[in-house]
């Protein structure tokens, strides 16, 4: 065990010692709330925002700048009360859900984003001349939109959610730690865009390479041993929870508690196809996320250490009395999965915020996606995540943005109680 814990010991300080470099580019002293308004990809300027105390005191009224961003500074942590002047919106817009506050919370040394989400409305007075037609035009427009959306996110899942399967299926490991692979992926990316200066496609390279590395020494250094010592799943599972939570405040420490940005793509505008509007980036992305999966699925049935690494997945010890060397696959699955990880926590932070947190966030979504589709299949988890993401944008149709992601978990549930073993898993003999 002493060998283990020498060997994540120096794993942690390769981590520290490439993002303790100048990747910490955030406010030191940033402690307040912030935000971005965009209406389809466009930043929305001019808007403005109220901030008040919790028991209603004026604190400071802002309007956004040209790239729709605004920010309050604070004075102590607490309670505030954000409103968004709808008035100042253009006049195609509305608030999605019809809500202009919020309430965030402010803590210690932390800026809050506060999210407004904006959709397009009928002009004034065309339901009345067209009754319910414009109404019913929305709504399917309003679908396709968030169709694509769920697309976008779900494919971001099935990404992280890959890298997942691969490592439970040739090892039986549930990684409660695959979280922090995504958020260091896009921590390393944007150490190398804003700390270092290179441009984002270049820094994103690199961080994807990196972390491959650093997953590949993961295992060498301390899964591995674990597993030499006979250390049980169950056991394993365990102690990835403590090393999950051990890497995110690692990574806190190191990048900040703030939200971050990277330099490249941030505000594009939008382009519309048919009723979709999106950024060109997440055009690019989803391509980019589309092509990883298929390459890596026809590198599982064509390659031979892809053949190999599905034998080790049937059977470890039948593939080991074949001659296939066994941890030498499940590190090359380490490699790959941490890799991939990485592309997932890149693909996040374009379309979104970075916070130390990310990966946290949608971990649920990541485990709700390769349990949906199958534990240990690779295309199970690109099925059950496109469902997932699927599912949590298409609800806020009908459910507010705040429990969307029930409608995923509610399918999941359905799902597993008329297939245990997930749509493309396959039924196992019990006992």
């Amino acid at each position: 065990m002493r060998r283990a814990v020498i060997a994540f010991t120096a794993f942690l300080g390769g981590l520290i010692f490439l993002l303790a470099g100048p990747a910490h580019a955030g406010p030191a002293d940033c402690q307040g709330l912030r935000g971005t308004l965009k209406l389809q990809g466009q930043p929305v300027n001019g808007a403005k925002i109220a901030v008040t105390t919790e028991s209603g005191q004026p604190v400071e009224a802002v309007t956004t700048n040209a790239q729709g961003a605004w920010d309050v500074q604070v004075d102590k942590p607490g309670k505030y009360k954000v409103t968004l002047d709808v008035s100042s919106l253009p006049q195609n817009s509305e608030v999605r859900g019809g809500t202009n506050s919020r309430t965030p919370t402010v803590y210690e040394g932390n800026c809050s984003t506060v999210l407004f989400a904006l959709q397009p409305k009928g002009a004034p007075g065309e339901q009345e001349q067209g009754g319910g037609g414009s109404s019913q035009s929305t709504f399917w427009t309003q679908a396709a939109q968030l169709t694509f959306e769920g697309l976008n996110l779900g494919l971001i899942i099935a990404l992280a959610a890959l890298g997942l399967s691969l490592i439970y299926g040739t090892t039986g490991l549930t990684n409660f730690a695959h979280g922090e692979l995504v958020t260091l992926g896009a921590v390393l990316a944007f150490a190398f865009n804003v700390g270092f200066g290179l441009h984002l496609i270049p820094a994103a390279a690199i961080a994807v390479v990196v972390a491959g590395i650093l997953g590949y020494l993961q295992d060498r250094l301390f899964w591995g041993q674990l597993r030499r010592r006979g250390t049980g799943t169950i056991a394993m599972m365990i102690i990835s929870i403590g090393v999950a939570i051990f890497l995110r405040y690692v990574i806190q420490i190191l990048f900040g508690a703030q939200t971050e940005a990277f330099a490249q793509y941030t505000a594009q505008p939008g382009v519309q196809v048919g009723p979709i509007s999106a950024a060109p980036k997440n055009f690019v992305a989803m391509g980019i996320e589309l092509a990883v999966l298929i390459i890596v699925g026809l590198a599982l049935l064509r390659t031979r250490t892809g053949k190999a690494a599905r034998a080790v997945a049937d059977n470890p010890a039948l593939a080991a009395s074949s001659g296939i060397n066994v941890d030498r696959v499940i590190r090359i699955i380490w490699t790959v999965g941490a890799a991939i990880a990485a592309l997932a926590g890149i693909m996040l932070g374009l379309s979104q915020n970075l916070k130390f947190t990310m990966g946290q966030d949608i971990l649920l979504l990541i485990f709700a996606g390769v349990t949906l589709g199958g534990l240990g299949t690779a295309f199970g988890a690109l099925v059950g995540s496109l469902v997932v993401g699927l599912f949590i944008q298409v609800s806020t149709l009908w459910v507010p943005p705040e429990l969307k992601s029930v409608g995923a978990l509610a399918v999941l549930i359905i799902v597993l109680l008329v297939r245990p073993q997930g749509i493309l898993g396959r039924r196992e003999r019990i006992g």
